[in-house]
């Protein structure tokens, strides 16, 4: 059993301040995380905004997907995690052997992958979407191109009813999203009429019928802040609560429980909650677990996530 400082947040920032190193935490962190880092936000706004500073070192508090797109755009620096086993189950659906098998045999197709993936997968596609761009990047692609679009079916269905496209989805959801219960939301609802209901667009079609607002996480925070004062039924993972309720004093939220009996942690993504405060200090004193990318990898990424950049300037 390693031995921890009394005061981990103390050791932590003294850790941080030797190393020249930022620390990024997604809103779905725990809050103890949350509150120790530099920039909390969406997976490719903390990649950009660690990439404007000086900091030698990363610290990513998210899962593996998220510190490699901040590798990819900062080779230069050196990319920690917490925990190497925080994962995704969009990632674990969508491996590069069948990603490259499918997209061989829909050679004609264009490969819109959402940022949900490995540095392996957004290198095999053609552009990188995230769920705030991707209706902007659809809209720019000519009608008569066929699109796949990996490898989130939810959301691939979500914007193939927004924009009129008849995609090929690859068959991957978020194990969060998806276990969100229909009888509990009707119930949360009934229970709390002048509530409004937002969600995000990866949760199954259902759901999203009752939502007031759907959006990107960010987008989804910054509903609550416009809209202080509301009542809110979320739609996504609770982590964001903490944001929400720093953010939009007044308000009310209520998070909506699962499909196995109902049980208030199946809303929580069990690869974000393995980065701990714990975690995160023993990655900084060790500098370890890193993460790393072959180099032509991480240019094939670079490129598609370059395409996605360009088209939403």
């Amino acid at each position: 059993m390693p031995d921890f400082p009394k005061d981990l947040e103390a050791a932590i920032l003294s850790l941080k301040k030797e190393m020249n190193a930022v620390i990024l935490a997604h809103y779905y962190q725990d809050e103890e995380i949350q509150d120790i880092a530099d920039f909390i936000g969406d997976s490719l706004e903390l990649s950009r905004k660690a990439a404007s500073t000086d900091a030698d070192v990363i610290v990513f508090c998210g899962v593996k997907f998220m510190a490699e797109v901040a590798k990819i755009l900062s080779p230069q620096k050196k990319v920690i995690i917490p925990d190497l086993q925080a994962g995704c189950s969009l990632e674990d659906a969508c491996q590069p052997g069948p990603f490259k098998k499918f997209r061989e045999a829909h050679p004609n197709h264009l490969a819109l992958t959402y940022i949900n993936c490995s540095a392996d997968i957004k290198a095999l596609s053609d552009i990188i979407v995230t769920s705030s761009s991707a209706e902007k990047i659809i809209a720019q692609i000519p009608k008569e191109q066929p699109i796949i679009f990996a490898p989130d079916k939810y959301l691939g269905g979500y914007l193939a009813r927004k924009t009129g496209r008849d995609m090929l989805l690859w068959d991957g959801t978020c194990i969060v999203h998806e276990q969100f219960s229909e009888k509990e939301l009707v119930k949360l609802k009934t229970r709390n009429p002048k509530a409004l209901i937002i969600a995000h667009p990866e949760c199954p079609e259902p759901l999203l019928k009752y939502a007031h607002f759907i959006g990107s996480t960010s987008a989804l925070l910054n509903y609550t802040i416009e809209h202080a004062g509301k009542e809110f039924i979320v739609l996504t993972e609770p982590g964001i609560l903490h944001q929400m309720k720093k953010k939009s004093p007044g308000s009310i939220f209520h998070d909506v429980p699962g499909t196995y009996g109902a049980c208030a942690s199946c809303n929580n993504c069990p690869y974000m909650k393995l980065n701990t405060l714990e975690k995160l200090y023993l990655c900084m004193k060790n500098s370890t677990p890193e993460i790393t990318l072959p180099e032509p990898t991480r240019l094939a990424a670079k490129k598609s996530l370059d395409r996605m950049l360009e088209m939403t300037k």
